[in-house]
């Protein structure tokens, strides 16, 4: 059954899947769970939310002919951008080397975030695939999202940078739901190590929870898939990864209010470079 969004709201839960230091896998996590929520039957939306250096479309295989960037500049509407994916996914993809996208006036800002408005009338949810860092331009996304999704892994400067952003994220919006997903860990209990030294530091110095959404296992099939340019979940669903990816969708899934909605979250300023929580020792 279909949800119905309030007048002048987006029905879509939104998601940003973002993290503190790059190559952690993020898009291809991104990717995944786009597609491992369409096989659950829900309608889902993939936004390549790294404006300048996207590459959802490269990891699918897609060849689209406009791309975020023509939405930005009031050249397309969001409709004529986005280009159908594996299972359903709706991609609305981003520039490649586009340096002009790096930073949005308040006019382009208002022209994407009235666009995703729109992208998500008619979805279950909406994902953000985010550039990395705490750039004020991936504060501002993961300020439109319900729901902020950290990716880190073993690596102890993704750990740290992974806090890093937890803790410019809360600064900003202290009530803002945030969970931690673990990817590439050898097991289970590495999972659980990563995501208890986040969350000791976030409950010791920023005062808040942080969920524990899941583990990714290291896996070889996904590999294969990101050079096959194929989503792990429809190519290999049986990998170790591919089940880990699923659980995490199940979850996600779950968690989603059954009535008209998304998740609550309080109103998000645009971030400013002056936004810092308190420094853990």
């Amino acid at each position: 059954m279909s949800v119905t969004a309030p007048a002048g709201r987006p029905v879509a839960t939104r998601i940003a899947v973002t993290s503190g230091k790059g190559g952690v896998g993020k898009t291809s996590l991104a990717v995944n769970l786009a597609v491992a929520l369409a096989r659950l039957g829900h309608r889902v939306g993939l936004v390549d939310a790294d404006f300048a250096l996207g590459n959802v479309d490269v990891l699918l295989g897609l060849t689209p002919v406009q791309h975020l960037g023509a939405v930005i500049a009031g050249a397309r509407s969001i409709g004529e951008v986005t280009i159908a994916g594996p299972s359903g996914v709706r991609v609305i993809p981003a520039g490649s080397g586009v340096r002009a996208l790096t930073e949005l006036d308040d006019r382009e800002w208002d022209r994407f975030t009235a666009a995703i408005d729109e992208a998500g009338r008619d979805l279950d949810f909406l994902l953000f695939d985010t550039a990395s860092g705490i750039s004020d331009l991936v504060l501002d996304v993961v300020g439109l999202a319900d729901y902020a999704l950290v990716i880190t892994s073993y690596e102890p400067a993704a750990v740290v940078d992974a806090y890093a952003l937890i803790k410019i994220v809360t600064s900003a919006a202290p009530g803002k739901p945030i969970g931690v997903a673990v990817n590439s860990a050898r097991d289970a209990d590495e999972g659980q190590l990563v995501y208890r030294q986040i969350a000791l530091a976030a409950e010791r110095f920023l005062g808040r929870t942080v969920r524990y959404d899941g583990h990714i296992l290291e896996d070889h099939a996904l590999r294969e898939s990101l050079l096959a340019q194929v989503s792990l979940v429809d190519s290999a669903s049986t990998s170790p990864a591919s089940r880990c990816i699923r659980r995490l969708a199940c979850r996600l899934a779950a968690t989603r209010p059954t009535g008209a909605g998304p998740w609550p979250a309080p109103p998000w300023p645009r971030a400013t470079s002056a936004q810092e929580a308190p420094r853990c020792a």
